[in-house]
C-alpha cells in the first residue's frame, strides 16, 4: 500500500473509531498499533519497543509534572468561594450600568482564569452563581448564557492553562516553551475579554432589556468607600496568587512546574484562610486531580504514539507534500490549517486535536516561515471556540447541567453564537498584528 492510501485510510480509520465513541486514548493508540503493524511488516517487538520508548519520554519530561499541581490549584480554589466573593463585590459596583452584571461576570471569569486553566469549574461556578442573579434582574437568557458559557472559557487560553503545558510538551521547542506560550497568552487572552466587555457594553445600551441594570436602590445601599474595600478584599488574594504563579514564572525565578508547585500551596492557604479547608475537600479535590490527571497522561501516550507511527511511516511528508508542494500561498495554507482546527472542535475535545494536528502543522508552518510562537497561539486561540461551537461544545453542556429548568440547548446555541463570532475576529487581529503575541515574550525572554 502507498504512503498516500496509508495516511488516508488511518485517518479514515481514526474519524471513523472516533465517532462510533470510542474512548479517545485508546482509539489514538489502537490505530496506531493497526497501521504500525501494517507498516512494519506486522514486526511486533520492534512496535513494542517504539511504544515503550515513546512512554518513556513522557515519563522523563519534568515539563509535563506541572499539569497535576494546575489541576490541584484549580479543584482547591473552586472549593475556595474567591469566584463568589469577587463576583459579589463587582455585581455591586458594576450592577448600576447597562449590561453591568454581564461585566460582572466576564471580569470575575478573566480573573479567575488566570488562577487555574479548568473550564468545567469555571463555567460550572458561575453558572450556579451569576445565572440567578442575571435572571432575577431579568437579562435575556440568550445573553446570559454566551456570557457565562463565553467567558468560563477564558481559563484554557489565560495563562496558566493547561492547553499551553500540553502544546509545549508536544512540540518541544525552545520557542514554544511553557514560560514563552503563557507569556505570550497574556494579550491574545485579554484582548479577548476586551471583546467580550465591548460587545455587551454596546448591545446593552442599544436594547437595555438585554441586561438590565440593577436598581437605583440597590445600588444605594452601599457607600463608594464600601464597595471599594469590598472589591479590594475580594480581588487581592487571586491576585496574590497570579503573581505567585505568572510572577515568578515571567521573572525567571521558577520554571512552569516549580510556580505550579507555588499555586497549589497558595490554593492551599486561600481554601484554609477563607475556612474551607477540610479533609474532605483535600480528598474531592486529589481524587478529582488523580483522575484527571491519569485522562490527560493516557491521552498523551495515545496521542504520541499516533502521532510517531504516523510520522515514522511517511504520513507527515504526504500531508506536508500536499500543501507546501502545491504551490498554495502561505496565507491560504494558514487559513486552510485553521480552518481544520475549527471544525475539528465542533466535533473532537480539544487534547485529541492537539495531539493529531500539532506534530503535522508545527513543521508546515515553520516551513512556511512562520513564527512557532505566533502559529502556536493562533492555534491555541483557535481551539478555545471548541469549548462553543455546537454541536459537541463542552462549555454548553457544563451550563446546560447547571441552568434553570426553563433553560433550552436552543436558548444557549443562540446565545453563544455572537462570541464565537468575536472569537473568530480575535484570531484576524492577532493574525495581522503579530506583536500582541510575541512583544511579552521578547521582553521577558529575549525571543
Amino acid at each position: 500500500m502507498s504512503i498516500e492510501l496509508m495516511t488516508l485510510a488511518m485517518f479514515a480509520t481514526l474519524i471513523a473509531a472516533i465517532t462510533l465513541g470510542h474512548q479517545l486514548a485508546f482509539t489514538l493508540a489502537g490505530v496506531a498499533t493497526l497501521f504500525g503493524l501494517i507498516d512494519n511488516g506486522f514486526n511486533v517487538p520492534a512496535l513494542f519497543n517504539l511504544f515503550a520508548n515513546v512512554v518513556w519520554g513522557l515519563m522523563n519530561n519534568y515539563t509535563l509534572v506541572a499539569i497535576p499541581l494546575f489541576i490541584f490549584m484549580a479543584q482547591l480554589l473552586d472549593q475556595s468561594k474567591v469566584a463568589e466573593a469577587l463576583f459579589e463585590s463587582l455585581y455591586v459596583v458594576l450592577g448600576k450600568i447597562k449590561g453591568g452584571l454581564g461585566l460582572a461576570v466576564v471580569a470575575v471569569c478573566t480573573v479567575f482564569a488566570a488562577t487555574t486553566g479548568i473550564i468545567g469549574a469555571s463555567v460550572v461556578a458561575m453558572g450556579l452563581l451569576a445565572t440567578p442573579a442575571l435572571m432575577s434582574k431579568g437579562y435575556q437568557k440568550e445573553m446570559a448564557s454566551g456570557i457565562i458559557c463565553a467567558s468560563g472559557t477564558l481559563g484554557i487560553l489565560i495563562p496558566p492553562s493547561i492547553m499551553m503545558v500540553v502544546f509545549a510538551g508536544l512540540t518541544g521547542l525552545k520557542e514554544t516553551s511553557v514560560g514563552n506560550l503563557f507569556a505570550g497568552a497574556i494579550f491574545p487572552g485579554l484582548l479577548l475579554s476586551g471583546l467580550y466587555f465591548l460587545y455587551i457594553t454596546i448591545r446593552c445600551n442599544l436594547n437595555p432589556r438585554l441586561g438590565p441594570p440593577i436598581s437605583r436602590e440597590e445600588a444605594s445601599k452601599w457607600t463608594s468607600t464600601q464597595k471599594w474595600g469590598m472589591t479590594l478584599k475580594s480581588m487581592l488574594p487571586p491576585l496574590g496568587l497570579i503573581l505567585m504563579v505568572m510572577g515568578t514564572i515571567l521573572a525567571g525565578i521558577a520554571t512552569a512546574t516549580e510556580a505550579a508547585g507555588m499555586g497549589a500551596l497558595g490554593a492551599f492557604l486561600l481554601a484554609l484562610f477563607n475556612k474551607a479547608l477540610s479533609w474532605s475537600v483535600i480528598r474531592k479535590s486529589s481524587v478529582a486531580t488523580l483522575k484527571t490527571t491519569a485522562m490527560v497522561m493516557m491521552l498523551f501516550i495515545g496521542g504520541n504514539f499516533f502521532s510517531t507511527v504516523f510520522l515514522s511511516m511517511g504520513g507527515g511528508d504526504v500531508v506536508a507534500d500536499l500543501f507546501i508542494g502545491s504551490g498554495m500561498n502561505r496565507w491560504l495554507v494558514l487559513i486552510i490549517m485553521m480552518f481544520i482546527v475549527f471544525i475539528l472542535g465542533m466535533f473532537v475535545d480539544w487534547a485529541a486535536i492537539l495531539f493529531i494536528t500539532v506534530p503535522i502543522f508545527m513543521p508546515i508552518a515553520m516551513e512556511l516561515d512562520f513564527n512557532p510562537l505566533w502559529f502556536a497561539i493562533l492555534m491555541c486561540v483557535n481551539l478555545q471556540t471548541s469549548f462553543l461551537t455546537p454541536p459537541f461544545g463542552y462549555a454548553l453542556f457544563y451550563f446546560k447541567g447547571v441552568a434553570p429548568a426553563d433553560y433550552t440547548m436552543m436558548h444557549v446555541y443562540k446565545g453563544i453564537l455572537p462570541f464565537v463570532g468575536l472569537q473568530m475576529a480575535s484570531i484576524l487581529l492577532l493574525a495581522f498584528f503579530p506583536e500582541l503575541i510575541t512583544w511579552l515574550p521578547g521582553i521577558f525572554f529575549g525571543n
